[in-house]
């Protein structure tokens, strides 16, 4: 059920070390169209020279064979800082072809293959958890911290926020003072949409 995607932008004219993974849910991965990640993503690339590649999932089990790909068999994992989740979801839950999987069930799928990596969802889910259910994600995955928004996105993508966070991270690999910046050039967006970061 995995599509197997290109990256975005070919290797040998980006010459970087920084690249952003993004995984989005869809209703079927068969379907090929264009979505507005991909397309925010493009722009990422050709303004500002970050990389990316792009895969889709419409399954649990497409989730988890994605991201062990990445794990297991990507040589640049250890560039990916950011691993950018476009999937729907509830405060503490993502959803995946109508079936609704806790972040505590993720991270055990996960356990211990996330270290050092951010886990960014965009605002297609609100990210709602408890200082808890934050820390046994961290803990049991190793990620270093997963952001995203605390408010739905009424008719608003998170898509240009997302694109403004992941290029400070570019410029600067300080987590703190990336999402410092971040409030401080998109103030008003950032408390519409209550960006949080858990870490």
């Amino acid at each position: 059920m995995l599509k197997k995607r290109q990256p975005l932008a070919q290797d040998s004219f980006i010459d970087t070390d920084y690249f952003i993974y993004c995984l989005e849910a869809v209703e079927d991965v068969e379907t090929d169209a264009l979505t507005e990640a991909q397309k925010k993503l493009e722009q990422l690339t050709l303004q500002y020279g970050i990389a990316s590649i792009y895969k889709t999932c419409d399954t649990i089990e497409g989730l988890e064979t994605s991201l062990n790909a990445l794990v297991l068999e990507d040589h640049h994992f250890t560039d990916y800082e950011i691993i950018y989740l476009v999937i729907t979801g509830e405060a503490n839950s993502i959803c995946l072809n109508n079936y609704y999987y806790s972040l505590q069930e993720i991270a055990e799928i996960f356990e211990g293959r996330l270290k050092g990596k951010i886990l960014h969802f965009s605002n297609a889910k609100v990210l709602d958890l408890d200082e808890e259910e934050a820390q046994y994600f961290l803990d049991i995955t190793g990620a270093k911290a997963v952001s995203g928004y605390g408010n739905a996105s009424n008719g608003l993508s998170s898509a240009n926020l997302d694109m403004a966070f992941f290029n400070l991270f570019k410029e600067d690999d300080d987590m703190l003072e990336v999402v410092e910046e971040l409030h401080q050039r998109h103030y008003k967006i950032c408390k519409l949409l209550d960006f949080r970061l858990y870490y």
